[in-house]
Protein backbone atom coordinates (compact mmCIF):
# COMPACT_ATOMS: atom_id res chain seq x y z
CA UNK A 1 0.00 0.00 0.00
CA UNK A 2 0.99 3.59 -0.74
CA UNK A 3 1.84 5.77 1.81
CA UNK A 4 -1.44 7.50 2.93
CA UNK A 5 -3.52 5.51 0.55
CA UNK A 6 -6.65 5.27 1.62
CA UNK A 7 -7.47 2.31 4.11
CA UNK A 8 -11.90 3.03 3.56
CA UNK A 9 -13.47 5.46 1.38
CA UNK A 10 -17.08 6.49 0.70
CA UNK A 11 -19.17 8.43 -1.61
CA UNK A 12 -22.10 9.31 -0.60
CA UNK A 13 -24.64 11.57 -2.90
CA UNK A 14 -27.66 13.76 -2.38
CA UNK A 15 -30.03 10.96 -5.08
CA UNK A 16 -33.61 10.12 -4.26
CA UNK A 17 -33.01 6.33 -3.70
CA UNK A 18 -31.52 6.79 -1.11
CA UNK A 19 -34.61 7.53 0.84
CA UNK A 20 -38.07 8.86 0.95
CA UNK A 21 -37.19 12.08 2.23
CA UNK A 22 -35.07 12.92 -0.61
CA UNK A 23 -37.49 11.48 -3.51
CA UNK A 24 -39.76 14.29 -2.09
CA UNK A 25 -37.11 16.89 -1.97
CA UNK A 26 -35.79 16.17 -5.73
CA UNK A 27 -40.00 15.97 -6.64
CA UNK A 28 -39.35 19.41 -5.64
CA UNK A 29 -36.04 20.41 -7.08
CA UNK A 30 -37.60 19.23 -10.35
CA UNK A 31 -40.91 21.34 -10.39
CA UNK A 32 -38.69 24.30 -11.15
CA UNK A 33 -37.09 23.21 -14.47
CA UNK A 34 -40.99 22.23 -15.80
CA UNK A 35 -42.71 25.60 -14.61
CA UNK A 36 -39.40 27.74 -16.19
CA UNK A 37 -39.62 25.74 -19.54
CA UNK A 38 -43.82 25.98 -19.25
CA UNK A 39 -43.52 30.29 -18.30
CA UNK A 40 -40.39 30.32 -21.17
CA UNK A 41 -42.92 28.61 -23.87
CA UNK A 42 -45.91 30.79 -22.47
CA UNK A 43 -44.02 34.05 -22.29
CA UNK A 44 -41.72 34.42 -25.14
CA UNK A 45 -43.13 31.41 -27.75
CA UNK A 46 -47.18 32.15 -27.32
CA UNK A 47 -46.22 36.03 -26.91
CA UNK A 48 -48.72 35.69 -23.51
CA UNK A 49 -47.34 37.20 -20.70
CA UNK A 50 -46.91 35.09 -17.13
CA UNK A 51 -48.84 36.57 -14.00
CA UNK A 52 -50.07 39.98 -13.26
CA UNK A 53 -46.43 41.58 -13.37
CA UNK A 54 -44.16 39.74 -15.50
CA UNK A 55 -40.95 39.41 -15.45
CA UNK A 56 -38.98 40.44 -18.73
CA UNK A 57 -37.84 37.99 -20.98
CA UNK A 58 -34.23 38.25 -20.24
CA UNK A 59 -35.02 37.73 -16.44
CA UNK A 60 -37.30 34.82 -16.89
CA UNK A 61 -34.37 32.86 -19.35
CA UNK A 62 -31.78 34.05 -16.47
CA UNK A 63 -33.86 32.49 -13.08
CA UNK A 64 -34.73 29.62 -15.52
CA UNK A 65 -30.89 29.13 -16.03
CA UNK A 66 -29.91 29.30 -12.14
CA UNK A 67 -33.17 27.61 -10.90
CA UNK A 68 -34.01 25.34 -13.31
CA UNK A 69 -30.69 23.87 -14.47
CA UNK A 70 -28.34 25.44 -11.90
CA UNK A 71 -30.26 24.06 -8.81
CA UNK A 72 -30.68 20.62 -9.81
CA UNK A 73 -27.12 20.35 -11.19
CA UNK A 74 -26.01 22.03 -7.87
CA UNK A 75 -28.31 19.47 -5.97
CA UNK A 76 -27.00 16.28 -8.27
CA UNK A 77 -23.13 17.17 -7.50
CA UNK A 78 -23.05 17.88 -4.00
CA UNK A 79 -22.28 15.27 -1.35
CA UNK A 80 -19.90 13.59 1.05
CA UNK A 81 -16.54 12.04 0.27
CA UNK A 82 -15.23 10.24 3.27
CA UNK A 83 -11.61 8.14 3.40
CA UNK A 84 -9.55 6.80 6.31
CA UNK A 85 -5.80 7.06 5.77
CA UNK A 86 -2.90 6.25 7.92
CA UNK A 87 -2.75 9.70 8.72
CA UNK A 88 -6.61 10.98 9.75
CA UNK A 89 -10.01 10.53 8.84
CA UNK A 90 -10.56 12.71 6.27
CA UNK A 91 -14.02 14.31 4.88
CA UNK A 92 -14.95 16.23 2.26
CA UNK A 93 -18.41 18.34 1.52
CA UNK A 94 -18.62 19.16 -2.02
CA UNK A 95 -18.87 21.57 -3.05
CA UNK A 96 -18.53 23.51 0.41
CA UNK A 97 -14.72 22.47 0.75
CA UNK A 98 -12.67 21.86 -1.92
CA UNK A 99 -10.07 21.10 0.18
CA UNK A 100 -10.16 17.84 2.98
CA UNK A 101 -11.32 18.77 6.26
CA UNK A 102 -8.48 16.42 8.53
CA UNK A 103 -9.16 14.65 11.62
CA UNK A 104 -6.00 13.52 12.74
CA UNK A 105 -5.97 10.04 14.77
CA UNK A 106 -3.82 11.89 17.61
CA UNK A 107 -7.15 14.43 18.13
CA UNK A 108 -9.54 11.69 18.53
CA UNK A 109 -10.18 10.22 21.75
CA UNK A 110 -12.85 7.68 20.41
CA UNK A 111 -14.87 6.96 17.50
CA UNK A 112 -18.23 4.70 18.07
CA UNK A 113 -21.16 3.80 15.03
CA UNK A 114 -23.67 5.52 15.79
CA UNK A 115 -27.83 5.30 14.82
CA UNK A 116 -28.77 8.99 15.53
CA UNK A 117 -31.75 11.66 14.54
CA UNK A 118 -30.46 13.85 11.97
CA UNK A 119 -33.66 16.00 12.49
CA UNK A 120 -33.51 16.28 16.33
CA UNK A 121 -29.59 15.83 17.03
CA UNK A 122 -28.53 18.19 14.39
CA UNK A 123 -31.24 19.73 12.51
CA UNK A 124 -31.37 18.06 9.02
CA UNK A 125 -28.37 16.76 6.67
CA UNK A 126 -25.58 18.41 5.34
CA UNK A 127 -22.72 20.45 7.15
CA UNK A 128 -24.60 20.50 10.40
CA UNK A 129 -24.39 22.21 14.14
CA UNK A 130 -26.51 20.76 16.44
CA UNK A 131 -27.24 20.31 20.54
CA UNK A 132 -24.62 17.16 20.15
CA UNK A 133 -21.71 18.80 18.17
CA UNK A 134 -21.20 19.05 14.40
CA UNK A 135 -22.15 16.60 11.53
CA UNK A 136 -21.59 16.14 8.26
CA UNK A 137 -24.00 14.13 6.75
CA UNK A 138 -26.17 13.34 3.34
CA UNK A 139 -28.85 10.93 4.37
CA UNK A 140 -29.71 8.26 6.83
CA UNK A 141 -29.35 8.29 10.58
CA UNK A 142 -26.38 5.82 10.71
CA UNK A 143 -22.74 7.42 11.14
CA UNK A 144 -19.96 7.47 13.45
CA UNK A 145 -19.46 9.85 16.12
CA UNK A 146 -15.86 11.00 17.05
CA UNK A 147 -15.12 12.31 20.72
CA UNK A 148 -12.14 14.68 20.16
CA UNK A 149 -9.69 15.54 22.85
CA UNK A 150 -10.66 18.88 23.58
CA UNK A 151 -14.19 17.42 24.30
CA UNK A 152 -16.09 18.42 21.32
CA UNK A 153 -17.92 15.40 19.24
CA UNK A 154 -18.23 14.99 15.20
CA UNK A 155 -20.33 12.88 13.27
CA UNK A 156 -19.76 11.43 9.95
CA UNK A 157 -22.30 10.20 8.26
CA UNK A 158 -22.02 6.98 6.45
CA UNK A 159 -24.38 3.90 5.04
CA UNK A 160 -21.72 1.53 6.21
CA UNK A 161 -20.99 3.34 9.94
CA UNK A 162 -19.59 -0.15 11.33
CA UNK A 163 -17.77 -0.37 8.60
CA UNK A 164 -15.99 3.36 8.47
CA UNK A 165 -16.16 2.54 12.82
CA UNK A 166 -13.96 -0.64 12.73
CA UNK A 167 -11.55 1.13 10.20
CA UNK A 168 -11.29 4.26 12.53
CA UNK A 169 -10.60 2.38 15.77
CA UNK A 170 -8.11 -0.20 13.86
CA UNK A 171 -5.77 2.99 13.58
CA UNK A 172 -6.53 4.78 16.89
CA UNK A 173 -4.00 4.83 19.40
Amino acid sequence: MQPDEPIYSERQRFHPQDGTLLAVLWLVILTSPTFFLWAIVQQIVMDSPVGNNPANDFVLIVLALIFGIGLPLFMYTMGLDTQVRESGIFVRFWPFHRKWVVFGFDSIQKAEASIYSPLKDYGGWGIRYGRKGKAYNVSGNKGVLLTLKDGKNVLIGSKNHEVLCSAITEILP
